[in-house]
């Protein structure tokens, strides 16, 4: 992913009023995010611990066909009974990880239907950290680990494919 700046981030966000988009706070190591590693960038909300936003790389060739990055907002549950034993797998990245690493996020959707209270949920890693996870830079603390038979890169672009779904979900007028 090339780097996004402040401006853009912020401008990104399509479920969100302009005035939560200003007043979200960005990762704390933002100056220090590994890019080349990254595939889309996800962070909790150091501020509003509740709070966690993804940002997706601009796609298409930016002409008319493409888009620049689209920014969705999450809410985290605050009472996530989970259990440490049992496994869960992200719905974006196919990572297993114990139950407890693994969480539902809740997105408004975009627009009017948004505004009327309507979500989308997904299970992602509860750190964001998807991108790690399929370049095998970070390992879940899990025992047992699950084997694939498909390259990192065909991994990514399954990975983007899940998180894109998704982020067209949110976006549709439903």
């Amino acid at each position: 992913m090339e780097p996004l700046t402040e401006k853009q981030i912020r401008s990104s966000f399509v479920n969100c009023s302009k005035g939560e988009a200003a007043r979200l706070k960005l990762p704390a190591d933002f100056a220090e995010l590994p890019w080349q590693d990254l595939d889309f960038l996800g962070w909790r909300d150091p501020g509003a611990p509740l709070r966690a936003h993804i940002v997706l790389p601009p796609r298409g060739d930016g002409g008319a066909g493409g888009r620049g990055p689209v920014g969705i907002t999450l809410r985290v549950p605050d009472n996530a009974r989970t259990s440490a034993i049992k496994s869960s797998m992200c719905q974006v990245c196919l990572t297993g990880h114990a139950s407890s690493d693994v969480m539902l996020f809740a997105a408004p959707r975009a627009g009017a239907a948004g505004r009327e209270g309507n979500t989308v949920g997904i299970y992602l890693c509860a750190d964001l950290a998807c991108s790690l996870y399929v370049r095998g830079k970070r390992q879940p603390p899990l025992r047992a680990r699950y084997e694939e038979s498909l390259a990192p890169e065909e991994r990514v672009a399954r990975m983007l494919g899940n998180l894109t779904a998704f982020t067209d979900n949110v976006m549709s007028p439903r």
